[in-house]
């Protein structure tokens, strides 16, 4: 079996994306907390697996397109180029079982852990299909002339060679240049503390819920009378929960609410959320985490705002990047060829206030237009109208106030 049908095998071998990365058990390193940090006990920490979601799904709901900007009639026009190769393997079918989402999916979920790779295959000189690699079972050498060599290890277990023409190298932030920051070892310790703290907390339940509170009574009781006392302490708290209680023979209730130990536990659970959130670089908000503070729809369209910019911003212009350097060709990008995500809509603050600016933009208000009409359609992936749409809009008067009478 050659080596891009061992690397074919080995993805149609799991049954979905997340399993296959759930199966792959890497010895991964320990941290000081006691607990190894690998893919699975990573996975196991919610915030990790949350953010990872955020950014891989974030991804893979834009459509990712191949688009072209040409001139025509004087004006500068751009187009989705739907007759390219490129654009049926990013925005139809990657390869012949994974739809765009789930292989932009598995890409991003891959690259937030630091490296994605995908093995391109080529018909008369034309990408043809994408095949997304386990990022476990790739190794990256930097040669002395600075050119980079791909090594691919199958399902026998052999490491092949592989032309790096053929590698969709997607990379996180990078230190080397040409490896991205592996983030499970950057995060060990986080991730480490937060999986004690999850088996700490999972500890107590195992042998059994502490009661809310202790019902003391002076003296010994006999098997009989303390049969009699469990069965009375049910049927009170059963009939009325919230009720007070009259308590007889000196008895004493004492509560086990929680302690400072408890809101202790409690408070370095969340810290380790938030640390966990910093290394990913995705607001705690955006996984459902708020702290003691409830949002309000105004601060959470602010935080929702904020996640587009700061994470999936950034993701979007470098997996751009690196598809137009990866999967066009020279002659693709002379002739303006360039993908894209079409996320405009995404991006976009709320409707009212893109359609104030753009009022703004064409002259509403009575202020002096900065755009014209052309310009913002464009902002909207919209061609050109040429002719008048092309020049910026006369000042329009704003209407004046209307006066009382007296």
């Amino acid at each position: 079996m050659g080596l891009f049908a061992d690397a074919v095998a080995e993805q149609k071998g799991a049954n979905t994306v997340w399993e296959r990365w759930i199966q792959m058990m890497d010895m991964g390193g320990k941290s000081k907390a006691g607990p190894s940090i690998n893919l699975q006990s990573a996975f196991r920490v919610s915030a990790a697996l949350a953010c990872m979601r955020e950014i891989s799904q974030g991804l893979a709901q834009v459509p990712f397109k191949v688009m072209q900007d040409y001139q025509e009639g004087g004006l500068s026009r751009k187009r989705a180029v739907r007759e390219h190769p490129a654009y049926k393997v990013l925005a139809v079918q990657p390869n012949s079982w994974q739809t765009p989402f789930e292989f932009m999916e598995t890409m991003g979920l891959h690259a937030s852990l630091g490296n994605a790779y995908a093995f391109k295959t080529f018909y008369r000189g034309q990408i043809a299909e994408v095949f997304v690699l386990d990022p476990s079972r790739v190794r990256v050498k930097q040669e002395e002339d600075w050119s980079l060599s791909y090594f691919v290890r199958g399902t026998s277990g052999d490491e092949k060679p592989v032309p790096a023409s053929s590698i969709w190298h997607l990379r996180g932030p990078s230190w080397s240049g040409f490896m991205g920051l592996d983030l499970l070892n950057l995060a060990r310790e986080a991730l480490g503390l937060s999986v004690a703290l999850e088996e700490s907390a999972a500890g107590l339940h195992s042998n059994g819920v502490r009661p809310s509170g202790v019902y003391s009574v002076s003296g010994s009781l006999n098997p009989d009378q303390h049969s009699k006392l469990v069965a009375w302490l049910k049927k009170e708290a059963v009939a009325s929960p919230h009720s007070p209680m009259v308590l007889d023979r000196d008895a004493k209730w004492i509560s086990t609410a929680m302690t400072s130990v408890d809101a202790q536990h409690k408070e370095m659970r969340d810290q380790q959320t938030e640390e966990v959130c910093r290394f990913f670089g995705v607001l705690p908000s955006i996984i459902g985490y708020t702290g003691d503070k409830a949002n309000t729809y105004a601060s959470a369209e602010v935080m929702e705002n904020a996640h587009k910019v700061r994470t999936l911003g950034r993701w979007y212009k470098r997996v751009q990047d690196s598809a137009n350097l990866n999967i066009l060709t020279d002659k693709d990008r002379e002739s303006g060829h360039y993908t894209k995500f079409i996320s405009n809509a995404l991006m976009a603050s709320s409707a009212k206030d893109r359609i104030e600016f753009l009022s703004r933009a064409l002259g509403s208000g009575g202020s002096p237009a900065f755009m014209s009409p052309d310009e913002v359609r464009a902002l909207e992936d919209l061609d050109p109208m040429g002719g008048e749409a092309a020049k910026l809009p006369p000042r329009v008067a704003a209407k004046p106030e209307p006066q009382n009478q007296p």
